[in-house]
């Protein structure tokens, strides 16, 4: 009876379909429970879609590549998207932690279940809820084979249940289709849940017409980038068909069709009226209102721009984002923090920053001396109010406290302007091959230009240095929220994730399985995104927009108003055009949508992360990410900023064939039909 109770209070709560909450939604199997209970009214059918719900792949709080999906984790600590680093190790996404595979076709098989079973019943639904349930089955049908494509490329379209051992053996082995048959089949399984699916959701948590649209943009747009970005391509050996890649011949064609679907899906989204930019509290001119505004937008339920939420709610459904995310200072009692250190890749994409002219963000003067600054938030005042909703900054408030980010003091002389630190006997070394950290460098160990030792540093927050001030105090040499030199839960990076942190949850409950904020899976902003990036493609390749309409003014719009909510530099028409207009707009979706899941896809969709050139390397090469670390000088009292490679040189590694996962081994070895990828 208690299995019975949770899941409906689950239901009443839309809280019904997280991934670890499995042991909650302990529903007998069907045939257990008969088809006649189950399909006798739209309650007790929601209570079996209850079931498909809490095992759908979506990526939320406790997805990461580390882990992935499919497991009973009630945290699952860590992203990668170039964003940031993680503390518990970085992830080139070269597979994950638990293999899709066998997950997702357990679950398409209660999903075909529900597609060939629920036509018998018909009877006992309205026409509204027998199409909508319909719609719901057809979208998690294409959600799952979306989410293995993208990471296998080609697969068995299990579209029938299977049934052993009523069905002799050869019925049941179903080869790989081909990676273009996949994508059709995606687009064939959207169409049909928005055809069937009501425009309203039945209740708070499910689907309707237009988040499966949404989803639609978002899986089209992979699609066609796919077909116009990869190269990779290859057939199977048992089967000889192409499981991943396209055709040569008519990659074109289909990269086309497949953005103009994108586009149609997210005009569709826009064109109902009802999702829009959230813009509670926004206030033109106001960088701390807008900061605001977009903080407070991840916790508003009754946010417009929410199209599709996963809630939590102590005790039974809860997650740790903020126990493994805090700054440092702030920590619980389990001692964890600063799980996802922001880049400086990526914070220097932010407007509103002393940027030199390679868009490098600014911190030495043109005798190539540290430029000083009286407060340690002077470098980011102007910085972007949308940067210091994602990010905190060095000395940026965060629940009543300055957030101490500090790695280290300067005790020497300052009459001639201080020279870079990263100098080590007598030579500077800002590339990867310099000092690893700052305990190697002149200035620490008081030699070369130095007589004596002027950089001091704490190795742990639980043994900090301490340097004595002039004119009497003292300070800690590092930060209370790092970075330390030997200890990674400090800001690693220089920064560490402002994106979904709950403003409000007390200090003593900062503990793992505590935390309850929605996640949004999927948002207006995202849609928008989405359509100025498929009118770019469909421009790109002389191709006009589905409904008629200038691709460059539906960028322009697009754009527009997601960087006026951000309070980012306001757009030029120039901006939009051709190839500039297209990376105008990938790096907006970087700024917009980090720390949700979303830009570790984007670039691989784009076969931009084994490509892009990051500290001189790709991540072919294995490559790095950098940071920007704080010290403060005690004769100018001043704070200054050195950038450089990360601290503790966490590299990135990935092949361009690990754009596609390998199929488990067993499964291929079974089976006379499935092939591995080609060439591995």
């Amino acid at each position: 009876m208690k299995n019975k109770n949770i899941i409906l209070l689950l239901l009443l709560l839309g809280l019904f379909f997280t991934p670890s909450c499995k042991r909650f939604l302990d529903v007998p199997p069907p045939n257990i429970v008969k088809d006649e209970d189950i399909y006798k009214t739209s309650k007790s059918l929601m209570l079996y879609l209850s079931r498909i719900y809490s095992q759908m792949p979506y990526a939320d709080f406790k997805y990461t590549p580390r882990v992935g999906y499919f497991h009973d984790w009630l945290v699952c600590p860590g992203i990668n998207e170039g964003a940031s680093i993680g503390r518990d190790g970085s992830f080139a996404m070269t597979g994950e932690g638990t293999n899709m595979w066998p997950g997702a076709f357990r679950l398409l098989r209660d999903i075909n279940r529900v597609l060939e079973t629920l036509p018998k019943y018909k009877s006992n639904f309205t026409d509204v809820e027998y199409k909508h349930f319909l719609g719901e089955a057809y979208h998690a049908r294409a959600v799952v084979f979306y989410e293995m494509a993208k990471r296998f490329g080609g697969i068995p379209l299990t579209t029938k249940v299977l049934n052993y051992p009523e069905q002799p053996i050869e019925q049941l082995e179903i080869p790989r289709s081909s990676e273009e048959e996949t994508w059709n089949q995606i687009l064939s399984d959207f169409d049909s849940a928005s055809l069937n699916l009501a425009p309203v959701s039945p209740q708070r948590g499910m689907v309707n017409k237009y988040v499966t649209e949404a989803y639609k943009s978002e899986a089209m747009l992979y699609a066609g980038s796919i077909a116009k970005y990869n190269t990779i391509t290859g057939f199977g050996e048992k089967t000889k068909v192409r499981v991943v890649g396209f055709d040569p011949n008519t990659k074109t064609a289909a990269a086309n069709k497949y953005f103009a679907e994108a586009y149609k899906a997210a005009m569709e989204v826009v064109k109902s009226g009802r999702y829009e930019l959230y813009k509670k509290k926004w206030a033109a001119g106001d960088k701390a209102a807008q900061t605001q505004n977009m903080i407070d937008m991840f916790f508003d339920m009754d946010s417009r721009e929410n199209i599709f939420v996963k809630e939590y709610k102590f005790p039974d459904l809860t997650h740790g984002y903020d126990a493994y995310n805090i700054p440092r200072q702030l920590a619980g009692g389990n001692g964890y923090s600063s799980g996802n250190n922001p880049t400086l890749e990526y914070v220097s994409m932010f407007d509103g920053i002393p940027k030199n002219a390679n868009g490098s963000i600014k911190v030495f003067d043109a005798n190539n001396k540290y430029v000083l600054f009286d407060n340690i938030t002077d470098l980011f005042k102007d910085a972007e109010p949308r940067l210091k909703a994602n990010v905190i900054l060095p000395g940026e408030v965060f629940k009543g406290q300055a957030i101490d980010i500090r790695a280290g003091v300067y005790t020497g002389t300052v009459a001639n302007g201080i020279a870079p630190l990263r100098t080590v006997n007598g030579s500077v070394d800002y590339t990867l091959g310099g000092p690893v950290n700052y305990t190697e460098v002149d200035a620490y160990k008081g030699i070369g230009a130095y007589t004596s030792k002027v950089l001091y540093m704490s190795s742990q927050k639980s043994s900090p240095q301490v340097v004595d001030l002039p004119g009497g105090g003292k300070m800690n040499a590092s930060g209370e929220s790092g970075p330390y030199y030997d200890d990674r839960t400090g800001a690693m990076t220089g920064f560490t994730i402002r994106k979904y942190l709950n403003p409000n949850m007390p200090q003593e409950l900062v503990l793992e399985a505590r935390s309850e904020q929605p996640f949004i899976l999927m948002r207006f902003a995202e849609v928008g995104l989405n359509l100025a990036e498929a009118a770019s493609e469909l421009a790109l390749a002389g191709q006009p927009t589905p409904d008629g309409m200038n691709a460059y003014e539906v960028i322009f719009q697009s754009i527009s108003q997601i960087r006026e909510r951000a309070g980012a530099n306001a757009l030029n028409a120039a901006e939009v055009v051709g190839q500039i207009g297209l990376q105008m707009i990938r790096k907006e979706r970087k700024k917009e949508l980090s720390f949700e899941n979303k830009i570790l896809w984007d670039i691989r969709r784009w076969r931009t992360q084994t490509t892009e050139i990051i500290n001189g390397y790709t991540q072919q090469d294995g490559t790095f990410y950098s940071g920007l670390y704080p010290f403060y000088s005690t004769q100018a009292n001043k704070y200054f900023f050195d950038p450089g490679p990360e601290i503790y040189r966490i590299r990135f590694r990935m092949t361009e064939p690990e754009y596609y996962f390998l199929i488990p081994g067993g499964e291929v070895s079974k089976s006379p039909f499935i092939d591995q990828q080609p060439g591995r």
